[in-house]
């Protein structure tokens, strides 16, 4: 608002976002367990994902139209004047008829006691290694749909936010698609993946403005869908003492590869152009679903080493 902002402002702002994320995310994830029962537990945790998910995808839509239409600095504020609905709501909670789950014991070994118990399952470590590959390479919207629109198809922060607005109607199709449907399998991975790398396909070689739109839809519901089951998957086939540890590893992987991820798509969108970086964004997607292939071939021999059960495969 000012006008004296500078880049290295940004960066340690970013940072410290970055450290509350840490504490916050993994948290926010779990807790769900303790606000409902085991009977409307996945549909609890579908809820919660999509809440998470589907602010990360919204919520730049509606930053560019402000943007646009009052500035930068707005945009800013009415973020912060935001989460006084968020601290509202923490103070309404009925803490009585929370239902106590149980803890991991906080011992100096605790960290890598999540890092042995992930290496333990199959299905744990496949599912991280799908969320890195398509988290690092393919959940850079920002980049994607920004160099696209000015790059390719020379609009402004207007369309920028109208793309990111088309792409949430996809975000919350998958929401309510998640949200409906029982516990998830981890057939939902394969298919959300190999959805993705085709939107993003599609999203590469799209000729026109309202093409890549379109196409958006597509990458935004096999987004959400994605990160939907892997949210799902790992808490219900997690046990409750370990379900923090391991959501926190998730959650480092989801919120991490990503900044990973950005400055290499960014220099790919920057010199071979931004289709290119789409491309990469595919090849995540394809990659993902190739190790959603093989982990369900290995998981039909040993479903009970993984904490599932068979029908949970299909």
């Amino acid at each position: 608002m000012t006008g004296v902002v500078q880049l290295w402002h940004v960066y340690i702002f970013a940072f410290l976002s970055g450290c509350a994320a840490a504490f916050d995310a993994p948290v926010r994830q779990t807790f769900v367990a303790e606000l409902v029962g085991d009977a409307d537990l996945s549909n609890a945790v579908a809820l919660n994902s999509t809440s998470f998910n589907a602010a990360q995808m919204i919520g730049p839509a509606v930053a560019g139209l402000v943007i646009a239409s009052v500035g930068t600095g707005w945009a800013f504020l009415i973020n912060g004047a935001s989460f006084v609905a968020v601290l509202a709501s923490l103070s309404l909670f009925r803490v009585s008829e929370l239902r106590a789950n149980a803890r991991a014991r906080r011992t100096k070994g605790g960290f890598t006691e999540g890092f042995r118990y992930v290496w333990s399952r199959p299905d744990l470590k496949a599912i991280l290694v799908m969320l890195f590959l398509i988290g690092t390479f393919g959940l850079n919207f920002p980049i994607f749909i920004s160099t696209l629109a000015v790059g390719v198809f020379h609009t402004d922060a207007r369309g920028y936010g109208l793309l990111s607005s088309i792409m949430a109607i996809g975000t919350i199709s998958g929401a309510l698609l998640a949200a409906g449907r029982g516990r998830p399998r981890f057939m939902s991975l394969l298919i959300g993946a190999l959805t993705f790398g085709l939107g993003c396909t599609l999203a590469a070689i799209a000729p026109n403005y309202w093409l890549f739109a379109g196409a958006l839809v597509v990458i935004g519901m096999a987004a959400l869908t994605f990160t939907n089951a892997t949210n799902t998957l790992m808490q219900l086939s997690t046990e409750p003492a370990m379900r923090g540890q391991v959501m926190a590893l998730r959650l480092g992987i989801a919120l991490g590869g990503t900044p990973i991820g950005a400055p290499i798509v960014g220099w790919i969108a920057d010199h071979p152009g931004p289709r290119w970086s789409l491309g990469i964004g595919a090849a995540s997607g394809f990659t993902a679903a190739v190790v959603a292939a093989y982990a369900l071939t290995q998981q039909v021999h040993r479903p009970r080493q993984c904490g599932l059960e068979v029908h949970d495969l299909r």
